[in-house]
């Protein structure tokens, strides 16, 4: 069968069964690993985690002992043998995130950000970079799909290969995960990857965002305005992922709803998938032409998943093999 028709199939199929992965999220939301502590959030009204700012930790502290009941054991076993860092089928690396719990949410931000609740993540490994023009360029020719702007003259998958790949719609960006063996994150998967265990503000720390940080606070206009992946190493997040802040918006697998959040107000998320449905797919991390506000690791905002933006890309996401 054509490769194009069974991406195709694969992404209808995935917009189909959305509506009973939330259903099964839901269920998943009614029950509580028994090893996850049950004590309640923090109430400390400062504007920041009480953790130092810029202090590295250890994102995996509290982790290790935790797992679901529901399987647990074995989950522990592949931990054991999960590699910190392993490189995907299309070569890039990418970065073990480990099982445990986080507080995702802000009740500093937005109010879609809010409530803070606890959500428990079966290990995973995501993506070090951003897609860069130079991968998604092998994409448009094996499948021989429309590519982005900007890709119809081979300039920009061949001058700017290691810019991260922009003006790829959300089906574009499943199509090109799907095709290399891989997934889309979810949007809880995204948010532990960039602010670890601590809830920190920022994947670096609480510190406000600089140049060395992350690609911000620009105007509209050519290719320079995108860094190269690998150039802001100060900004990574405490798994070593790099840029979830600032240069573009990305992706994740999750229909939005603005109050989706308030679903956990009692109780615990194992592994959430977000609403069954809906009209728009979050997008996640801010973007160069953003203020410090958006890039802010709870900030939540939603796209088309049929349009196309200048400053929206995305990077996968895979489970470990067992």
């Amino acid at each position: 069968m054509d490769t194009r028709l069974i991406i195709a199939a694969c992404i209808t199929g995935v917009m189909t069964f959305s509506l009973q992965a939330g259903l099964a999220a839901a269920e998943n939301r009614t029950a509580k690993p028994e090893s996850v502590p049950s004590t309640s959030l923090k109430s400390d009204p400062s504007p920041v985690p009480a953790k130092p700012s810029g202090s590295t930790g250890d994102p995996k502290a509290g982790e290790r002992s935790k797992s679901p009941t529901n399987g647990g054991a074995h989950q522990s076993a592949v931990l054991t043998a999960a590699s910190p860092e392993i490189s995907g089928k299309d070569g890039a690396p990418m970065v073990l995130v480990p099982a445990g719990e986080f507080v995702m949410g802000s009740d500093k931000g937005d109010e879609d950000e809010s409530p803070p609740h606890r959500v428990y993540l079966n290990a995973f490994y995501i993506d070090k970079f951003e897609v860069t023009n130079g991968q998604f360029a092998k994409y448009v020719e094996t499948i021989q799909s429309e590519p982005p702007w900007g890709f119809t003259d081979k300039e920009t998958p061949l001058i700017h290969a290691e810019r991260p790949v922009r003006w790829v719609n959300w089906m574009d960006a499943m199509g090109y995960c799907l095709w290399i063996g891989k997934r889309l994150p979810t949007e809880a998967e995204w948010e532990k990857a960039a602010r670890g265990t601590d809830e920190r503000v920022y994947p670096w720390g609480n510190d406000p965002p600089t140049s060395v940080h992350a690609v911000y606070g620009l105007k509209e206009g050519g290719a320079e305005t995108v860094s190269v992946i690998g150039n802001h190493k100060r900004g990574q997040s405490p798994y070593g992922v790099q840029d979830l802040a600032g240069n573009l918006y990305e992706w994740v697998m999750d229909w939005y709803a603005e109050d989706f959040y308030s679903s956990f107000i009692n109780g615990s998320a194992i592994n959430p998938r977000g609403p069954g449905e809906g009209a728009a797919k979050v997008q996640r991390g801010g973007s160069y032409i953003n203020t410090p506000y958006r890039l802010r690791s709870s900030f939540r905002t939603k796209g088309d998943p049929t349009e196309q933006d200048p400053n929206v890309g995305f990077r996968c996401a895979q489970d470990i093999q067992k």
